[in-house]
């Protein structure tokens, strides 16, 4: 591993203790413990294991070491653990359905000097792995939103005892809108960010719009952001309802 790389880690490390305090050190156990997560999910996958059961299993872990790690308050981290699980439902049914119509699996013409030299009878579906990747890169933002919303009605709930039930979804909306433009946000530039050099190349090839729009690189990684375009807005009315669920079966409890 390159020096620049371990000094990088260091100084996060050093600044997420600083900052963030013992939440700070948590978050970034949480890091390594996802790191660990996701690379015996590609270990697992690689020995033939079933590829959607292994990212199911391992989207599930990754989101309760992101959200429990995270924050301190067990109300909060369990309205938006039980929230990104119904989105991750959600999104799980949507990639299903949408993955065969798709066609962005395999490799583009751009990859062909990559893969002179190399073998792809590996024994591995490329449509398995283009799913475990749809899938795992939407959980963080999800977890994000969901943190985020379950949060700001937490405290709203605490803050005014006797609010209507019926009040906390439409709450949960509006803070849910708060925060949706910079997901979405951050989202987007990531995406452009880290395929910036692939895109100048792109324009140096002289690509038409229609071809720089049809590459299968660039189709696999905007369907990507779109799915988690629609996991992040999936997460507002989720976490809404789940919290005005929890809540109303709470004061249920308490009344009996």
């Amino acid at each position: 591993m390159p020096n620049a790389v371990i000094i990088l880690a260091v100084i996060l490390a050093a600044l997420m203790m600083v900052v963030g305090g013992a939440t700070g050190i948590r978050a970034f156990m949480s890091i390594i413990l996802n790191f660990i997560v996701l690379f015996l999910n590609i270990a697992l996958i690689s020995w033939g294991f079933p590829a959607m059961a292994i990212t199911i299993i391992s989207s599930l872990i990754i989101l309760a070491i992101t959200i429990f790690m995270g924050s301190d308050d067990d109300r909060i981290t369990q309205n938006a653990f039980y929230s990104s699980v119904l989105v991750l439902v959600v999104l799980v049914i949507l990639i299903v359905l949408i993955k065969p119509h798709l066609m962005i699996q395999g490799f583009g013409n751009e990859n062909n000097e990559d893969l002179e030299g190399m073998s792809l009878l590996i024994g591995i579906k490329f449509n398995d792995v283009m799913t475990s990747t749809m899938i795992i890169s939407t959980l963080g933002a999800v977890a994000e939103a969901a943190i985020a919303i379950a949060t700001g009605l937490e405290e709203l709930i605490e803050t005014t005892p006797d609010l209507d039930l019926a009040k906390i979804f439409h709450h949960g909306y509006d803070i849910g809108k708060e925060i949706i433009g910079t997901a979405l946000n951050t989202l987007f530039f990531g995406f452009f960010g880290s395929f910036l050099g692939l895109f100048t190349w792109y324009v140096k090839l002289n690509y038409s719009f229609s071809e720089f729009f049809n590459n299968k690189i660039f189709a696999a990684e905007f369907s990507m952001i779109l799915i988690g375009f629609i996991g992040v807005i999936s997460t507002v009315p989720l976490t809404a309802w789940v919290i005005q669920f929890r809540q109303r079966h709470a004061e249920k409890h308490d009344s009996v």
